[in-house]
This record gives C-alpha cells, sequence and structure tokens, in this order.
C-alpha cells in the first residue's frame, strides 16, 4: 500500500472519537452502533469499553464476527475494518482502561461487573477515498 494512503487512512482513524461497531445477532442479521474509541495499537487493534449488559457483548459472546466504521463525512474518507471482537472482563485489563469520569457510566468503578472492555482485532480492511477503494489485509499495513 502507497505511504500516502496508509497515512491518510491512519490520519482517519486519529482523528475520529467515535466508530460505528457491529455485531451479528442470533438471526444473523447486523447490528451497528456509534461507540467511543478508547484506545487503538494502528489498524489492528481497537479497544472500546461497554456495559457487560449490552446487547452487543451478547451477540459477540455467540460469535465473535464485527466490523468497525470510521467516517469523515466532509472529506469523503471510510474506513471498514472487519476482523473478531474479544470481551475482556479481568481486573487487569479494566483497571488498565479506567479514567477518572467513567463512574458515571459504571457507579461501582472498575469493578463494576457490567463494566467490559471490547478488544477488536483487524483482519482486513476497505478504504475510501472520493471514488477510490483499497482492499487490503492487515499485515499489508503494519508498520
Amino acid at each position: 500500500m502507497e505511504k500516502e494512503v496508509r497515512d491518510s487512512i491512519i490520519k482517519l482513524v486519529e482523528n475520529s472519537r467515535d466508530a460505528i461497531v457491529s455485531s451479528i445477532d442470533e438471526a444473523g442479521y447486523p447490528n451497528a452502533k456509534a461507540m467511543f474509541r478508547v484506545k487503538n495499537e494502528g489498524l489492528e487493534t481497537f479497544w472500546f469499553s461497554t456495559n457487560t449488559s449490552s446487547i452487543r457483548v451478547s451477540h459477540w459472546t455467540k460469535n465473535s464476527k464485527a466490523s468497525i466504521y470510521f467516517l469523515d463525512s466532509e472529506g469523503f474518507h471510510g474506513l471498514m475494518l472487519t476482523g473478531e471482537m474479544e470481551i475482556c472482563s479481568d481486573a487487569e485489563t479494566k483497571l488498565a482502561f479506567w479514567k477518572p469520569g467513567d463512574e458515571k457510566y459504571y457507579s461501582k468503578g472498575p469493578t463494576d461487573p457490567d463494566y467490559s472492555i471490547l478488544k477488536f482485532t483487524a483482519v482486513k480492511g476497505n478504504y475510501y477515498h472520493g471514488l477510490r477503494k483499497y482492499l487490503f489485509k492487515i499485515d499489508e499495513v503494519k508498520e
């Protein structure tokens, strides 16, 4: 992949607070929801926080396939990454991502059983810019 295209993809992700995150329900239909991007490691690994009791967590417990989508509608950029979602409920991971203000959503703090961290690992991507489309495997864009 051209360096200029890779840099545009990274810039889109870094400038996006939110991502549209999709799961597959029991009937095989996609379900999408906007979520805050807590952290990412390049284009391979993305972290989100959510309620353990959420519908998405129940979906990923049964089917780990997922996609995330970043959008810059003004610049006509879009990035879809597909991969697997892991639900992390261990104390170490939860504490590592806990930040002041999270108690607004998880009243019992980082040990709240309704607080989980989601770890998305991308396998492939589809980047749109202007009228061009770039399909790639994550291994092709690693630094």
